[in-house]
């Protein structure tokens, strides 16, 4: 409750008072009442349908929909993107990557962030609209966030993505929708998609004939709950079903996925779209249907309405043949309309003036930077952090991500009007007190020399930051990174050749060495991970990363980042790529021993557990500060259940503790049913009887977070439910 409670007044406060911070407006949008009014919106769709010729009807069925101007409707095109920030149209905030704000740990933050980017895109709509420009990216239906479980390190499209856990997926996923959507019941901010439904996570190379076999527990179990969450408790606008088939049936036409699980047993009320020619792999890719009619008329008999692409143009063939019927049709487009009206691009919006000065403003651009610094995650340290200015007179710093754009702004991102660079960052904090030495030392991936001026930059100074990893060039999706290994994604886990040569020459050199990796996923940072004093994981951090990296090393703040993907030593940890049984998976299933586990990550404080209590379906305890830094500490609760072939542990809440040095507080988890109830073999949710276990830390109770933080970590406590 205190959580909503929040949230609506960050939307009471928003259209005014932060729009206000962000640009000069005389008066706040008016209210929903002012505009339009729209007694009944389901009506008012099936008006304008009513009116439509089969041949109007079907052109509002293609993400790209043309005008019918006696209807008042205009050109619009439904796909736009905002996975981190409004994309691919121009000037933009560019926060973290997904993995990125994962990390954080912290969905009251990602809120606050999809709430900026909701409002910088209806900036960027309205002008856009004041200019008669309906072209691409110019939109308020947003094909963000992907919710898909990081189930494989190798995977190139994990980095958009909210890691590998369901429940952190699923809070994640239900605070940016609830951003992005806003709070008006009649009016929606912008349309959020949850995508790509379901059981989809690679290859990449071979999704558009892939067929992804899984049990109907672990379907239940790790694929759907962040769909049901996000469906069920956050009402998103729109769900985006897979290029893969799963279990025999194609995903945007699957009857058991779109009719029976997410129309049927959820009860989902907006509308279904496909990713962009998946339809097409119906029939050319999947071979379950003959032709392109065919393929049509199967996904409408299922309930998607809007093709990503043009094959929805063979619906007239369609119902000509009996195939598909203008009824079905019309069920397509009613959530398409309903979605048009309480966005206003039908009948106005109360958003409808926000201006474009909200575009990266400094509100935003101060919120992408509280961001950014609780999005790293401190995997090592001997004690070099935090660094003291005033005793280094230089440092060298180095790599092929130390001065990279690229790499702070992932796949999917916008442009941002000024970033950071990791150099950049430390130049500026450090100013004309510590001389930095900049050297490359290696590129990405090519085997360039260019290691012996990254030497010398090294030996002459006390200290080396070096800056490694991967950007989205090396890992992405299919058609967007072409990494050196031919495709888009990884292999394995090393990094590239040229990057290992690179660590081991500086390495050897035997002086103090702080590590800074930023990928999207995994990596064994091979040769460093003994030999560093210390390892920052930065994941892409967004266009202020490379200030928000300078101000960790230097202790501004304390890191509160904790990694929402397990890290494996090696890939003879992680079952065959194409194996979708969760089995040896993620920090739920894994019987290894990994590199860095999930939940895991230093503080530059410590912190005390106390007081664990669990009654009336609430979880209880208090957590102190008793370092000598404020920090924060990301709060995580994990449960064990008595079920047949029960995962490890399951987390089941988190939560943020900002303290002072000395100071405490005590934090209150829900723990009810509704968080305990299990899937058996067949998928059905049951209630497990017996001895349950509840953990509640700053890691998750396992062996290898005790030693990596060289203490046992939280505390422990369990319960019988019976019958």
């Amino acid at each position: 409750m205190k959580r909503r409670l929040w949230r609506t007044l960050v939307f009471l406060l928003t259209p005014a008072m932060l729009l206000g911070a962000c640009g000069k407006r005389a008066d706040p949008p008016a209210p929903a009442n002012d505009k339009k009014e729209i007694p009944d919106i389901t009506q008012y769709a099936k008006d304008l349908i009513s009116q439509m010729t089969l041949e109007e009807k079907v052109g509002q069925m293609m993400h790209s929909a043309k005008a019918i101007p006696r209807l008042g409707l205009t050109d619009y095109v439904w796909w736009n993107e905002a996975l981190h920030g409004v994309a691919r149209a121009g000037l933009a905030t560019v926060f973290p990557q997904a993995i990125g704000l994962a990390a954080t740990f912290d969905d009251e933050l990602i809120y606050r962030v999809a709430d900026a980017i909701s409002t910088e895109a209806r900036g960027k709509y309205n002008a856009a609209q004041a200019k008669g420009d309906h072209g691409i990216y110019k939109g308020l239906t947003f094909w963000s966030p992907n919710i898909n479980i990081f189930r494989d390190p190798r995977w190139g499209r994990g980095q958009e993505t909210y890691g590998e856990d369901p429940w952190l997926t699923a809070q994640i996923g239900i605070a940016f929708v609830e951003g992005m959507q806003g709070d008006d019941p009649d009016h929606l901010k912008t349309a959020a998609c949850a995508k790509h439904f379901a059981v989809h996570s690679g290859p990449e190379e071979s999704r558009h004939s892939f067929n992804a076999a899984v049990s109907q527990r672990d379907l239940y179990e790790t694929y759907l709950p962040a769909f049901e969450a996000l469906v069920k408790e956050a009402k998103v606008e729109a769900v985006m079903g897979a290029y893969n088939r799963v279990n025999g049936e194609p995903c945007c036409g699957s009857e058991t996925l779109l009719k029976d699980i997410l129309l049927g047993e959820w009860g989902f009320q907006g509308h279904i779209v496909s990713d962009c020619g998946a339809l097409e792999d119906f029939h050319k890719g999947h071979g379950v249907t003959a032709n392109a009619a065919e393929s049509a008329a199967l996904a409408v008999r299922n309930g998607l309405s809007l093709n990503c692409g043009q094959l929805y143009r063979w619906l007239l063939s369609a119902v000509k043949r009996g195939l598909a019927t203008e009824e079905e049709i019309d069920a397509c487009l009613l959530p398409l309309m309903e979605a048009k009206i309480k966005l206003g691009i039908i009948g106005g919006s109360p958003y409808d003036d926000v201006p474009y000065s909200v575009v990266d403003c400094e509100a935003h651009q101060a919120l992408n930077l509280e961001t950014a610094r609780k999005s790293l995650v401190l995997l090592k340290n001997d004690g070099i952090l935090p660094l003291d200015k005033g005793k280094l007179s230089s440092i060298a710093v180095i790599g092929p991500n130390a001065d990279s754009e690229a790499v702070l702004l992932g796949n999917y991102n916008g442009t941002p009007g000024k970033s950071v660079t990791v150099l950049e960052g430390i130049q500026a904090y450090v100013g004309n007190a510590v001389k930095v030495n900049y050297a490359q030392g290696a590129h990405l991936y090519k085997n360039k020399n260019a290691i012996a001026k990254a030497i010398k930059a090294a030996e002459k100074s006390d200290l080396t930051v070096l800056c490694i990893g991967l950007d989205a060039t090396l890992e992405g999706e299919q058609g967007a990174a072409n990494n050196p290994y031919g495709g888009a994604d990884k292999p394995d886990l090393r990094l590239p050749e040229s990057q290992r040569r690179l660590i081991a020459e500086i390495v050897k050199l035997g002086r103090p060495l702080v590590v800074v990796q930023m990928s999207g996923s995994a990596i064994t940072i091979e040769g460093a991970n003994d030999k560093a004093n210390a390892i920052v994981q930065a994941f892409y951090p967004g266009a202020q990363g490379g200030r928000a990296v300078a101000e960790l090393l230097f202790g501004e703040f304390s890191p509160s980042g904790r990694l929402p993907v397990t890290f494996y030593r090696d890939i003879s940890q992680v079952p065959d790529f194409e194996d979708y049984s969760m089995a040896n998976r993620t920090y739920k299933y894994f019987t290894g021993v990994p590199l860095y586990p999930f939940g895991y990550g230093l503080s530059y404080s410590e912190f005390a557990y106390s007081d664990l209590h669990y009654e009336d379906e609430t979880v209880s305890v208090t957590v102190k500060n008793t370092g000598g830094m404020k920090a924060c500490e990301a709060v995580q609760l994990y449960v064990t259940s008595p079920e047949p072939g029960a995962p490890r542990w399951r987390l089941k809440g988190f939560k943020q503790a900002e303290l002072l040095p000395g100071e405490e507080v005590t934090l209150r988890f829900p723990l009810g049913e509704q968080q305990l109830i299990v899937p058996d073999e067949e998928g059905h949710m049951y209630l497990p009887e017996g001895s349950y276990t509840i953990y509640v830390g700053g890691t998750q109770p396992d062996e290898r977070s005790a030693a990596l933080t060289g203490k046992p970590g939280g505390l422990v406590l369990s319960f019988e439910k019976t019958g």
